[in-house]
């Protein structure tokens, strides 16, 4: 029987008795990757414009931390690592017309940036990546593609970078759940990917709406190869011997 792991949202927790088929997603050692969604301040920092909404989901699922326990397990495993950052220029707030959360997130400057060669202003602002992040995305090895700019990877290099490094199964995490994660959830599996989603190192906002994280716990229960933890994916990732078997190939 799984645990009850959410007192808060039991609606979060692991059905009793799935009605669904149990994943047999087994990582390649070779042919594997990590990619984090947005993982920028205006999403992640008690200041970022967008905390009163998505605040209370990433405080329950721990997300900041999370997120750096997959970046520590992928680094020491020599695991590649991908970025999927998400920035707006002046012209994107020239378009003609818009969704809901598009306006909203135009509206209150959310991952503003003066332009795409301009990078002033960028440290510590809302578009920059979270702080303790830094070390794992600026060491030289980790790839930070284009940005995308609605939900998914469609209108970025993402699926160019992870073919030209022969990966063909996906990590994800990042945010927001329901968003980009999902979107990018979505097109990686219609391109052919094997994708295991982490689901407490994502959160969705929570607004009179609807709960976004529980809307895409569904979807990825519904469509991802495999649903894990943190602490599952983490095991899972330092349980390969990457480190020798990169070296000699």
């Amino acid at each position: 029987m799984p645990t009850q792991d959410y007192i808060k949202n039991p609606a979060y927790s692991e059905p009793e008795n799935p009605g669904l088929p149990p994943s047999d997603m087994v990582l390649d050692p070779n042919g594997s990757a990590l990619v984090v969604i947005d993982p920028q301040n205006d999403f992640l920092h008690e200041t970022g414009v967008a905390w009163g909404v998505v605040g209370e989901s990433v405080t329950e699922h721990d997300v900041v931390q999370h997120l750096e326990d997959l970046f520590k397990a992928a680094k020491e495993t020599s695991l590649p690592v991908f970025i999927s950052p998400h920035y707006y220029f002046p012209h994107d707030h020239m378009w003609k017309f818009e969704g809901a959360l598009e306006k909203v997130m135009h509206s209150i400057g959310m991952f503003d940036r003066p332009g795409p060669q301009d990078v002033s202003g960028l440290n510590g602002s809302g578009a920059d990546f979270v702080e303790q992040y830094k070390p794992y995305i600026n060491d030289g090895k980790t790839i930070v593609t284009s940005p995308h700019k609605v939900y998914g990877p469609e209108q970025n290099d993402l699926v160019l970078q992870l073919r030209k490094q022969h990966i063909d199964q996906v990590i994800l995490a990042g945010m927001s759940a329901n968003l980009c994660v999902e979107s990018h959830m979505r097109a990686l599996l219609e391109a052919g990917f094997e994708v295991a989603v982490v689901k407490d190192a994502t959160a969705g906002a929570i607004i009179p709406e609807g709960d976004g994280y529980l809307a895409a716990l569904i979807n990825f229960r519904m469509m991802a190869n495999a649903v894990w933890s943190t602490k599952q994916a983490v095991e899972i990732i330092k349980g390969l011997d990457l480190q020798e078997t990169r070296r000699s190939a």
